[in-house]
């Protein structure tokens, strides 16, 4: 009787991490210029747009679902959108984010010189 409602609490507040992790990648991606993304080689923002707002949408049914059925937090596709946003935030953000920056040619891995 204790155990299902915990295992509920538990999995919300993994979809609503997740729901987190996916709109604040849907949202750097946007608010990015699309010739940043092609100037570090990542794709298009297209690409990475529909990849991140896929995942957001997947995470909304996922939050909604509230950890059961199809689209429950530990399924296939729930797994897939986190995947997705978390490749966007942990590689593309980084080099986008530089790009658009204008980056300094006398910079080094420590700062600059």
């Amino acid at each position: 009787m204790i155990i299902r409602p915990v295992e509920q609490a538990v999995f919300f507040t993994l979809a609503l991490v997740a729901l987190g992790l996916e709109l604040w990648a849907l949202v750097d991606c946007a608010r990015h210029r699309a010739n940043a993304f092609e100037a570090t080689g990542k794709r298009t923002k297209g690409f990475w747009l529909a990849l991140t707002g896929g995942a957001a949408l997947v995470g909304v049914f996922s939050f909604l679902g509230g950890g059961g059925g199809f689209f429950s937090t530990l399924g296939l596709f729930g797994l897939a959108a986190v995947v997705a946003a978390s490749v966007y935030l942990a590689d593309v953000r980084p080099a986008v984010k530089d790009a658009g920056r204008g980056g300094s040619r006398n910079t080094g891995p420590y700062g600059p010189w």
